[in-house]
């Protein structure tokens, strides 16, 4: 075996291993994200964004409702998980809106 096959053999493992890290990474990046979500505050009611877009706490309460069924967990912009009280909101970044309430940017999932 020649010093330039070493060579490569050698390049070929770095380039495995570093590509098995960035993998890694990836994969590892997105963890905390999942595990925080369930940790961000409530949107508050008095939050300009909120009242703009007339978000409610509760969907049954909402005025200028399209449908009955409306609510934030079956909206587009909703990101929580099914069964969830709470879960984060395109609409409102960084913070987590009830499943059960509703806003004005109501969008039906398709």
């Amino acid at each position: 075996m020649s010093i330039h096959d070493q060579n490569d053999e050698g390049r070929r493992r770095f380039l495995k291993l570093a590509a098995g890290g960035v993998a890694a990474a990836g994969v590892l990046g997105t963890l905390p994200r999942t595990a925080r979500a369930q940790d961000l505050p409530h949107v508050s009611l008095s939050d300009p964004t909120a009242q703009a877009l007339k978000y409610t706490e509760d969907a049954s309460k909402a005025q200028g409702k399209k449908a009955p069924g409306d609510a934030c967990f079956n909206c587009n912009f909703y990101q929580g998980k099914a069964g969830a009280a709470w879960g984060p909101c395109q609409l409102f970044p960084g913070k987590a809106v009830a499943a059960k309430g509703w806003c004005v940017s109501h969008a039906v999932m398709i």
